[in-house]
């Protein structure tokens, strides 16, 4: 049984990877309804926290049918990190996550993400520092290391550890990688196969079916499974997996009428939550996989995708439930 802290999360509980613009509270709520055990919020800047940007504050937002959930937060300014640690906590999270594996340039280049793999000391001397400035869990998303000839993420784990972080979730990637390429376990199952840890050790990468989950789980012995990509417009990932690893079987894919429903329901509470613009715009990176399949969707897709009117993406899925009724899904 893992447990993050005091927080008991289930044995090889699946989590939701902290992904920009995609784990949103109405995203996390699906999957959350799905078999997501933890869900992360969309990753935020420690800088646009302290400064009080609009984009920043609004991560924060957290409901209470999420739980537990984590905020996370990414910076390499150790000042602004713990000014930020005390706003994150008047959000009442369950633990605070800290993004050390972001590849995107603009977060690199400020030494912060995946950038401060460059720098391991400052890596682990922000974990202790926030540790001892919070009595929240803190827990630490990361990456490989920095290239191929810089792999050290077994003393790494085992430094962030003795800093003081409850778990780490490692991304089976270097940040020389970025996406491509396959993610390698192996490294992951070393730090959890140090006699020295004892804090969960969750893989994150690649893991896009039932079986790979198993494999993360039973060939790599890590202690849960991070989802990303693969939860995308399919928040049903995590119920597939629990299914299979309960009768070792596939369930049935979820039906047009499910997945209708979810679209609905899906834009419904990002126009609640966001407004009507943001609202459509950023669910639409959903829509291709929510319908994954269907065949001669393009012109329904096209709708979805440039229509700026809500009523407009409605009525889409209402076309779309009419035209496909009875379509079965592999």
């Amino acid at each position: 049984m893992a447990k993050i802290g005091n927080i008991d999360v289930g044995e090889f509980p699946l989590l939701l990877a902290p992904m920009e613009d995609v784990s949103d509270p109405p995203f996390r709520a699906l999957c959350k309804e799905q078999g997501a055990d933890v869900v992360f919020t969309e990753f935020i800047s420690s800088e646009g926290l302290i400064r009080d940007a609009a984009k920043s504050v609004m991560k924060l937002d957290i409901y209470e049918k999420e739980r537990p959930v984590g905020i996370q937060i990414f910076g390499a300014n150790l000042e602004s990190m713990l000014e930020s640690v005390e706003i994150v906590e008047r959000s009442g999270p369950d633990m605070i996550d800290i993004n050390f594996g972001c590849p995107v340039k603009k977060v690199v280049s400020k030494g912060a993400g995946a950038g401060i793999l460059k720098d391991i000391d400052l890596m682990v001397s922000l974990t202790a520092a926030m540790v001892k400035h919070t009595n929240l869990p803190i827990t630490i998303k990361t990456r490989l290391g920095w290239d191929q000839d810089s792999i050290r993420i077994v003393e790494v784990a085992e430094r962030l550890q003795d800093a003081g972080a409850k778990a780490i979730s490692i991304h089976g990637r270097t940040r020389a990688q970025m996406y491509k390429g396959s993610a390698d376990w192996a490294p992951i199952a070393e730090v959890k196969n140090n006699s020295r840890m004892h804090i969960p050790v969750f893989g994150n990468g690649d893991v896009d079916t039932p079986e790979k989950a198993a494999e993360m789980r039973d060939k790599y012995g890590l202690d849960g499974a991070m989802i990303g990509r693969a939860s995308i417009g399919y928040p049903w990932f995590f119920r597939e997996v629990k299914h299979f690893f309960a009768t070792g079987e596939h369930m049935a894919a979820p039906s047009l009428d499910e997945r209708v429903d979810a679209a609905r329901r899906h834009l419904q509470m990002a126009i609640d939550w966001k407004g009507e613009k943001l609202g459509v715009f950023e669910t639409r990176r959903h829509y291709t996989n929510y319908f994954k399949g269907i065949p001669h969707f393009k012109e329904f897709r096209t709708k979805m995708v440039t229509s700026d009117e809500a009523a407009d993406v409605f009525a889409a899925f209402d076309e779309v439930e009419k035209e496909f009724t009875g379509f079965e899904f592999a």
